[in-house]
């Protein structure tokens, strides 16, 4: 038998009568909690990171949109999905809030002639990226552009991304020297000797300015180590107390 899905709520772990601006706020500490960048790429952690962080996208995604909301909300007060759900924050979710549950647990895609899964009615295919994602490659697709928007938006907040194009600051190439160390001169312009730090940052980050990359576009150049540092240094900076 199939296990129950994972309730949107729960998995952003918010209360079912939250705001749209706590369920963004809740959506960005959660998704750089459990980013699966946070690992190493060899880490055993690292698959069951990367089905929580759809879980969350998938959540993201339809309580974002109030129309989306509406009719999950509706769909799951018929069901009976969820009903005690405002008090805590596991109700629903077949794992603890901040654990992984099963590894092998697969988040909810359609499957062809079988929208609704075996013994659970729960129209899946209804929601998150459900009627888009046909397999784990179009999911993990959707999470990245759309992780990628809010990644920055927050950059933006902290002063690290400017412009149309949210085009990295000083401020962001200050962080990205002190993060990358010797990777910057490849992802720069494949500068050999590339110095790291504050001053080789900003001073090779110019160039990378002309080329009008994203902020979200240079952090996925980045090599393993270096996106985990950065994205441990956004948290610090956006959640330091929430997030270690």
């Amino acid at each position: 038998m199939s296990a129950p899905p994972v309730d949107y709520y729960a998995a952003l772990e918010v209360d079912s009568k939250a705001t749209q601006e706590q369920i963004r706020t809740a959506y960005k500490k959660q998704a750089l909690k459990h980013h699966p960048d946070r690992v190493p790429a060899d880490s055993p952690e690292r698959t069951a990171r990367t089905r929580k962080f759809q879980q969350i996208n998938d959540a993201y995604y339809t309580l974002s949109d109030p129309t989306r909301r509406r009719d999950y909300d509706a769909t799951r007060r018929y069901h009976g999905f969820g009903s005690d759900f405002g008090s805590g924050f596991g109700a629903g979710s077949s794992a603890p809030p901040g654990g992984y549950g099963d590894p092998e647990e697969e988040v909810p895609r359609p499957e062809a002639g079988n929208q609704q899964g075996a013994g659970f009615s729960f129209p899946w295919s209804a929601f998150g990226f459900g009627g888009k994602a046909k397999n784990e490659e179009d999911a993990n697709k959707f999470s990245s552009e759309q992780f990628g928007n809010v990644f920055e938006e927050m950059l933006r907040e902290q002063g690290m991304a400017e412009g149309e194009n949210n085009s990295p600051t000083g401020r962001f190439w200050s962080m990205i020297g002190a993060v990358s160390g010797g990777a910057m001169g490849f992802i720069i312009a494949n500068v050999p000797g590339a110095i790291a730090g504050t001053v080789a940052g900003n001073r090779l980050g110019a160039v990378r300015d002309n080329r009008g990359k994203s902020v979200y576009s240079v952090y996925q150049e980045l090599d393993q180590p270096a996106k985990m540092r950065l994205l441990s240094e956004l948290a610090s900076k956006v959640f330091a107390h929430a997030i270690s």
